[in-house]
């Protein structure tokens, strides 16, 4: 043994803030060198993460003679360079190098055993050779642990591991959840080596487990047995040793497959939380993430030495949980939610994706744009109140004529354009190589993220493409979504109607289920109209009537003027449905000739006509009509009256005529 002056100055010479693993072992090599529970207080008082002279004194008397020595003292002084110059280093062992090994082993003093290395050895005759670990083992102590289900190598064991002799390491056996020992990991005493592996033997699906998981109501998956110890302790329940974060997820999946619902939880340690996150989503567990201001690898069992374990468990308490796809929602909180936010009340939500369709010169281009202003305005728009949002109107088709219809917009209002509506006349791409990427990156440059993306056309910005393929269809809208994500706000695809319009927009149908709004624009009588064909939270089918205006907007060289059109609006908002005639057979005979026949009819109403007819609107006598279609027909004689009725009935079932009291006019 040193004297006690040169271990006094060999201790002083050392951090007391230094990790706690490595102040035990201070501890044990200070008790071995005669010094006393005072000495070693006194040294750890000044140290920044000193928790009590209690805490001292419980180390130091549970610690006993054993590998740690008075020679561990010297050399942990000697490696910041202030030992006794007195006292020299104990030497430590080196091993051999593979091209040496028989040789020193031919040399060594007949009272040392022969080196034996781990190569040829099992893991079950490693387990064999060893006795079972006490509570005095450095490591445990060092991490409040306990020695259940753990052996050690025996004392003066020449057994070597990677070039170590293992004689007094702990020995942690890694068993497969039927039982079956895969392999061991040595540990040494703390601060003298690394853990160990066992050449040659694979972990599988192993583990070491701590506690009982029969008897918990969740289990803790860890990297390694400290953590293990320590969430085990504060909470009671089973913790799960994976060997290191590499082999969580295996560790996780054998444990979900064995054990069904029971809630796992992964605790790793600090920098790993993705790759827990990741594990814990695929066997739907739970995620435990250490304070953000300590450094990597900071775990469990540090957390327990810093706050203690009533602080773990409360850390271990609030595991962060994955998103459920489904949630399950009482009335109340239904009933509670928050109602949905509109663009344009009634018409368009203020997020998703949108399209306002029509056929080839029914005007939507223009009221595009005139919603365009509106939105970027704040106001109104056909009596539907306005959310001010920024605009970025994408014009795809014709940009000189665009020109004209902003030209005519501002002199029709004798103001400018509104200051938050922005236009792209570039070409664009939703499935050309990086486009959507390039304008969602303009957009939030500009300050125009969060508000309405207009694409005018579809067809354009999908050039290419089938349009009634389910998968062409599919990549437009995976796409427009994309779009919608990336920029935020509403997209809003300007679109054409199909060929036979009373379907609605043209191409697949996945297009329509897709939209979280639809705005149809048709032409009537009297000029066009607006309808919502779909909306969230809105009614379906209540329409607007406008008419395009058209506007001087200048002169060509020639003289001639330049005119685009406005839009505006009739102050009646009506029920305008689709009228489409038939394209063929007996109904567009019937249409044909009940067409005909109240172009020539009165205005003035009939005496006897139903509430039903609205005032002004011409009508005809059932039979007149019915006479009419029968001339018309070319079917046997005694079959046209059937014809002609059934005819008649299928015009009003297309709501293309109104049949009430024996009189009929158009819808």
């Amino acid at each position: 043994m040193i004297d006690r002056d040169t271990a006094l100055s060999a201790l002083r010479s050392l951090d007391p803030a230094c990790p706690r693993e490595q102040w035990v072992v201070i501890a044990m090599a200070a008790k071995s060198s005669g010094l006393s529970l005072d000495d070693f207080t006194a040294w750890s008082e000044p140290a920044s993460n000193f928790h009590s002279a209690r805490d001292c004194a419980t180390v130091w008397h549970s610690v006993r003679p054993g590998p740690v020595t008075a020679g561990t003292l010297i050399h942990m002084a000697q490696s910041v360079g202030r030992h006794h110059p007195g006292r020299p280093p104990q030497p430590r062992y080196n091993a051999p190098s593979k091209r040496g090994r028989d040789r020193h082993a031919d040399h060594a003093p007949q009272s040392q055993p022969r080196p034996a290395y781990a190569a040829g050895v099992t893991p079950g005759e490693l387990w064999a050779r060893c006795e079972p670990a006490t509570e005095a083992h450095p490591y445990v102590i060092a991490k409040r642990g306990g020695a259940d289900g753990l052996r050690l190598v025996p004392a003066g064991d020449a057994l070597h591991v990677s070039g170590h002799r293992v004689s007094g390491w702990l020995v942690v056996p890694a068993r497969s959840l039927d039982g079956e020992l895969r392999t061991v990991q040595l540990i040494p005493p703390p601060g003298t080596a690394k853990k160990l592996n066992l050449p040659s033997a694979s972990f599988a699906d192993s583990m070491f487990i701590v506690g009982d998981i029969a008897e918990s109501a969740r289990v803790f998956i860890v990297e390694g047995i400290g953590q293990a110890w320590a969430c085990w302790r504060a909470t009671g329940c089973a913790a799960v040793v994976t060997f290191g974060a590499g082999r969580m997820a295996t560790v996780a999946r054998a444990l979900r497959d064995a054990h069904g619902a029971l809630p796992l939880v992964l605790v790793p340690d600090r920098g790993q939380e993705a790759n827990a996150e990741k594990v814990a989503l695929a066997v739907h567990g739970s995620w435990v993430v250490m304070p953000s201001d300590r450094a990597n690898n900071f775990d469990a069992n540090d957390y327990a030495a810093e706050h203690g374990s009533d602080a773990l468990a409360d850390l271990l308490d609030h595991a962060k949980t994955p998103g459920m796809r489904y949630r399950l929602l009482a009335a109340d909180a239904v009933a509670k939610a928050p109602p949905l936010q509109w663009l344009v009340r009634g018409v368009l939500p203020a997020t998703g994706l949108a399209c306002i369709f029509g056929a080839s010169g029914s005007g939507k281009s223009f009221l595009a744009l005139d919603l365009c202003a509106a939105v970027a305005d704040g106001a109104r728009w056909f009596d539907c109140r306005g959310m001010a949002a920024p605009v970025v109107y994408l014009a795809l088709e014709g940009e000189a004529g665009f020109a004209q219809r902003v030209r005519a917009w501002e002199l029709h209002r004798n103001r400018a354009m509104p200051d938050k509506l922005r236009f792209v006349m570039q070409p664009f791409g939703l499935l050309a190589g990086d486009d959507v990427t390039s304008l969602a990156d303009a957009v939030q440059a500009s300050g125009c993220a969060g508000g309405l993306l207009v694409v005018d056309t579809l067809n354009r910005a999908a050039s290419g493409a089938d349009e009634n393929s389910s998968t062409d269809m599919g990549h437009i809208i995976d796409a427009a979504k994309t779009l919608q994500s990336r920029c935020g706000g509403l997209v809003l695809l300007v679109h054409h109607s199909g060929k036979d319009a009373s379907r609605g927009l043209r191409g697949h149908s996945s297009l329509i289920a897709a939209l979280d709004a639809s705005i149809e624009v048709i032409r009537t009588d009297t000029g066009q109209a607006w309808r919502i064909d779909k909306s969230k939270d809105g009614a379906d089918g209540i329409a607007h009537e406008f008419a395009l205006w058209p506007v001087e907007i200048g002169n060509h060289l020639d003289g001639e003027p330049i005119t685009s059109c406005v839009v505006t609006r009739n102050d009646t908002p009506s029920e305008v449905k689709r009228a489409m005639p038939p394209k063929g057979g007996n109904q567009r005979v019937a249409w044909d000739a009940i067409t005909e026949l109240l172009k020539s009819a009165s205005k003035e109403r009939p005496t006897d006509a139903p509430d039903s007819l609205p005032q002004g609107k011409p009508a005809v006598p059932l039979e007149d009509a019915l006479d009419a279609i029968r001339r018309h027909l070319t079917c046997e004689q005694k079959r046209r009256t059937e014809r002609a009725t059934a005819a008649l009935t299928g015009l009003q079932a297309r709501r293309l005529v109104m049949v009430d009291s024996e009189f009929v006019w158009s819808a």
